[in-house]
């Protein structure tokens, strides 16, 4: 007796070709032809009648309109009709290549694959393996929200390997991208329904004339439909986070630099202040992105996986599902110490070109937040991180080392290669992760689940042979998280290398977190509660139960 499968909260997740939204054109492409139309039309007017009227007025002298307004001559001469019907032509021809494009541009979504084509006359087809996704963003710029429309991007595994879906109304992303999650964590969608098979016998004509008064009637309306959004369990106030900026050492390095530029151009090389104009211009410009970029942040638990939002002007939701953190580090620059604030950042397949791996906007999962912020937000990503390991993340971690320290550091004879922070540089190996501390003005923690590791590496210098030392180099997806360590004692670097490697394979092959079918979102407990210094309470588990037989054994084969 089989289960039945799980129900289609969009008609558009039926497996059948679709078109996107009517408008999809403009967005994509017809503002900005309106927009350098204008442009030329206003600065060239003149010369586009003088080329173009004498083509279908000979007997015209372009000399007749060089001054004046050249409407006034259009009317003068008695070409007002000809003008309106150029006008019409041009018209007709955007709107029929508008409608091509829009009329070639479908996408299927099935048990297996997300598909899209497009293209008139070249033809090209984009698949996304549903077994592959990563992750699906929903990103809505100002002008689609104000026309209640959003734009889908698929996160598939591979370099360049994005399918994206632009635009969609509002609230058919939303339910698609439900879909779309739902079927990537090993659910089928179900059979199409008889009462929407019925209803949607009638389209053809009737079905595109109702889909584009849609469209109309959310241009002319304007505001999109309210989106319910879980709640978020960090919030960051406008105070903190333009206060994180400002602390984060890039504007005190720029203060000086300019300073530097004042100095020298007061005495002697005043040419050098000119420079410092267009470094404060693009530098400012640069801030107030990166804070207007950063507001309306939340991060909420959902039932298909860790749903994060930002963004003022233009609003990107990424949905995050399990199993698809590859690395994750917890940072805290000099200056954020004494108001107690901290960022963390992951490593996650984004589907993009190895360029734009280093400044992935979806790489900041908190871009500030307290202890008990980040607490919140590790229950979250780490969802299955035992009890006992909480407190190498914080009282032995970040803000280690303490007394008894579990981690591998730097020993005392090549200090002098880690002047500051030889006894902090260090690692510790669990059956789960792969703890690296390393840092002293700007403190770093960085954990990689040993089940989505690639592979660990032991290198040794000249230097480091002489120190009887080793480097380590954790391998993992591109991005933002580091996984070099240098300078550990060779005999402790290989036993590290070893329980790593067994613990890895234990790992991966017990690893589920890519299948997530029919979990409930996690219940987040209160601030304070979670990796306390001293405790080992764990985020959503209960002190009390007892660890099973296999998760023992497991530790027992990477005890030290």
């Amino acid at each position: 007796m089989t289960s039945a499968p799980a129900p289609t909260r969009s008609p558009l997740s039926d497996g059948d070709w679709h078109r996107l939204h009517p408008l999809t054109p403009l967005l994509r492409g017809g503002l900005t032809l309106v927009v350098i139309a204008g442009i030329l039309i206003a600065n060239f007017r003149d010369r586009l009648i003088q080329g173009v009227v004498p083509i279908f007025v000979p007997e015209v002298d372009p000399g007749d309109f060089e001054t004046g307004d050249p409407l006034d001559f259009i009317f003068e001469r008695g070409l007002l009709l000809v003008a309106l019907g150029a006008v019409i032509i041009v018209v007709l021809v955007l709107v029929g290549t508008f409608y091509l494009s829009w009329r070639f541009h479908t996408f299927r979504i099935t048990g297996d694959d997300v598909e899209v084509r497009s293209g008139v006359l070249f033809r090209t087809q984009r698949r996304a393996p549903l077994d592959r996704v990563q992750g699906v963003n929903l990103t809505r710029p100002m002008i689609a929200r104000l026309m209640g429309m959003a734009k889908l991007e698929v996160v598939g595994a591979g370099t360049d390997g994005n399918v994206k879906l632009e635009y969609l109304s509002t609230a058919n992303a939303e339910e698609v991208r439900a879909d779309i999650l739902r079927l990537a964590s090993g659910r089928r969608l179900a059979e199409a329904r008889q009462a929407a098979a019925a209803a949607a016998g009638g389209r053809g004509v009737a079905g595109a004339a109702s889909t584009i008064a849609a469209g109309l009637n959310e241009m002319i309306e304007g505001a999109e439909d309210p989106v319910d959004e879980p709640d978020s369990v960090v919030n960051i106030p406008v105070g903190r986070l333009i206060a994180s900026h400002l602390l984060d050492g890039s504007l005190l390095f720029f203060l000086v630099l300019v300073g530097a530029i004042i100095v020298a151009s007061v005495l002697g090389t005043p040419w050098l202040l000119l420079s410092a104009i267009p470094a404060l211009l693009g530098f400012g410009a640069y801030w107030v992105r990166t804070i207007t970029r950063s507001l309306r942040y939340s991060i909420a638990p959902t039932s298909s996986g860790v749903r994060i939002t930002f963004g003022l002007f233009t609003t990107v939701t990424e949905t995050l599902p399990p199993g698809r953190i590859h690395a994750l580090e917890i940072s805290q620059p000099i200056l954020w110490r004494p108001a107690g604030w901290w960022a963390i950042t992951v490593n996650r397949l984004s589907g993009r070109g190895l360029e734009a791996a280093g400044s992935d906007q979806f790489a900041t999962v908190l871009p500030v937040g307290t202890r008990a912020d980040v607490e919140r937000v590790l229950q979250l990503l780490l969802p299955h991180l035992p009890r006992e390991e909480w407190p190498l993340v914080f009282q032995h971690g970040v803000l280690g080392p303490e007394g008894n320290d579990p981690y591998v550091t730097t020993p005392r004879r090549a200090a002098w290669l880690r002047p500051t922070s030889w006894r902090r540089n260090g690692a510790y190996v669990t059956p789960d992760a792969l703890f690296v501390r390393r840092g002293f003005i700007w403190r770093k923690l960085a954990l990689f689940p040993l089940a989505r590791m690639q592979s660990l590496a032991i290198a040794q210098g000249p230097v480091d042979r002489a120190l009887r030392v080793a480097n380590l180099q954790v391998h993992t997806v591109i991005g933002r998280v580091s996984g070099s360590l240098g300078i550990i004692d060779r005999d402790d670097a290989v036993s590290l290398f070893d329980r790593t490697e067994a613990a890895a394979v234990v790992a991966a092959a017990s690893d589920r977190s890519h299948r997530w079918a029919g979990e409930e979102p996690l219940d987040v407990a209160a601030p304070g509660t979670v990796a306390a210094p001293g405790t080992d309470a764990a985020p959503g588990t209960d002190a009390s139960a007892p660890a099973g037989p296999s998760e023992e054994a497991r530790r027992a084969e990477v005890s030290p």
